[in-house]
């Protein structure tokens, strides 16, 4: 468990200015105090104003009046048993797909609300906004002499794209501060799409297929009609919804970590018109095999243009989740210059696999309350890193919004300081020590002390003490110079390694 060589030089580096150019962090001044066995903290809760809880009660309102409108319309149109059968059939594929994305978001999980909003948005609200200006296209197209199949080119993707991203968008605006970037809008907006697919798919299930199927033959007929569907529509192409609204996510994400308000507005317009239009060339394969006979049209259209790209948006979504894996290391470092972590705690964050060995050591030396203070820990870290990016970045540009990143800021440093307190320590086999900020000074077993230097690649687990500064010079508040955090005993004035 060993980072690369740059990120250890980037630990070992001087302690005057960030890398980055912006402020320092925040000099540690005040050890947290050592746990009581009271449990495990947890992230600080924001209070519910009345105007965000209005804004939640209709939210729930919508969906609520969406799903009902669903139920109703689709048991109407299918019946009882062709519903049933429908959506037992759907329900099948969603758990597979709802957990490759949440393997996209390990790194920082999203909160569960939000997760659920999205599916929930666009499994009701988008299903209903849709089918409601769908059936409408078609009558107009209809009482005008005109293919009723334009409405699946020409109307179908722009008012399900639309409505799918609404979702997102609206979490966007409200919940900025909850987006890490294009990960998340992948997320989101693909939860949004397996939630739309999925009551897509109980129409066709149910409907074209067993009902169909029952009302010409018999149920014989119909079971095998779900079952030709289920194969050619879900496990197929049932890549298509969330590939199409990726498109949007993707957009979503760069305007959410970006200052500039030209992109935010354009990149996520960009990213929906892409969805539209790749959703209209998926709708117009079959409407032009129909129309020309030629099946010819259909497979190239899917070989030579639907599977490439749906390949590269995996690609990017791997990479994607690596990059932002690692932007613990990439910012981090500056809170180790200023005293509030060490280069090995940034080492073990900088991948699953770190993080998971991390949370192993945590739980031989302090048991089950260490295991849940690293996984609080890591959390809380990374969202740290998250919250300094978007600083670094300008996203902050109302001195409110600039305050509470600083509040904030202080929030997770002092959960990071709490939960460390579970696990530090507590390893017998690991020497004790403490990191100046610049070189370890380690006592071993036998009595014997040594000061060493941090090493290019960390080796994690290793002492995690932090040793207090002397006094320094004057600064503003929040922007002194980068000081050492004493944890655990405070070694005092006129602190020696030697004197232990």
């Amino acid at each position: 468990m060993r980072p690369d060589r740059r990120a250890g030089d980037d630990y070992a580096g001087g302690m005057a200015d960030t890398p980055s150019g912006g402020a320092a962090p925040p000099s540690p001044s005040v050890p947290a105090a050592p746990s009581t066995g009271a449990g495990v903290p947890g992230m600080p809760r924001r209070r519910l104003s009345w105007r965000r809880a209005l804004v939640l009660a209709g939210v729930i309102l919508l969906i609520a009046a969406g799903a009902i409108f669903m139920l109703v319309t689709l048991g109407t149109n299918l019946g009882g048993e062709a519903l049933l059968i429908g959506t037992a059939a759907a329900i099948l594929p969603v758990p597979v797909l709802v957990a490759c994305f949440l393997w996209l978001d390990r790194y920082e999980p999203e909160p569960l609300k939000y997760l659920i909003f999205c599916f929930a948005w666009g499994a009701f609200v988008s299903t209903a906004a849709s089918l409601l200006v769908n059936e409408a296209s078609a009558t107009w197209f209809e009482d005008r002499g005109l293919p009723i199949a334009l409405t699946a080119v020409l109307v179908a993707p722009f008012i399900e794209e639309l409505t799918k991203a609404l979702g997102p968008i609206l979490l966007l605006l409200f919940r900025r501060r909850e987006w890490s970037g294009i990960t998340d809008g992948l997320v989101y907006c693909g939860l949004s799409a397996i939630g739309f697919a999925m009551v897509e798919n109980i129409l066709y299930l149910g409907g074209h297929g067993y009902a169909s199927g029952v009302e010409q033959y018999g149920p014989a007929t119909g079971a095998q009609q779900v079952i030709a569907i289920f194969i050619g529509r879900i496990l197929l192409f049932g890549f298509a919804h969330p590939l199409f609204t990726s498109m949007t996510g993707v957009g979503l994400g760069i305007a959410a970590r970006t200052a500039d308000r030209r992109v935010r507005v354009l990149a996520p317009l960009a990213g929906l018109l892409l969805a539209m239009m790749l959703h209209g060339a998926w709708n117009l394969l079959p409407t032009l095999t129909e129309a020309t006979g030629e099946v010819l049209i259909t497979i190239v259209g899917l070989v030579g243009v639907m599977v490439p790209i749906f390949f590269g948006m995996v690609g990017l979504a791997v990479w994607l989740r690596a990059w932002e894996g690692r932007l613990t290391e990439r910012i981090l470092p500056d809170y180790v210059r200023a005293g509030w972590l060490t280069p090995p705690e940034v080492a073990a964050l900088s991948s699953l696999g770190r993080r998971h060995a991390a949370r192993a050591w945590a739980r031989r030396v302090a048991g089950d309350a260490g295991l849940r203070a690293m996984r609080g820990y890591q959390f809380a870290a990374t969202r740290l890193a998250l919250l300094r990016d978007g600083a670094l970045r300008g996203l902050d540009r109302r001195p409110v919004d600039r305050e509470r990143t600083a509040r904030e800021e202080q929030e997770l440093l002092s959960l990071i300081s709490s939960y460390r307190s579970y696990f530090v320590g507590r390893d017998p086999q690991s020497p004790v020590g403490v990191w100046d900020g610049r070189q370890y000074h380690l006592r071993f077993p036998d009595g014997s002390q040594r000061s060493v230097p941090a090493p290019e690649e960390p080796v994690v687990p290793i002492p995690v003490v932090l040793a207090a500064p002397p006094p320094p010079p004057a600064f503003a508040a929040g922007h002194g110079p980068p000081g050492w955090y004493d944890y655990g005993r405070p070694p005092g004035p006129g602190f020696r390694p030697s004197a232990w």
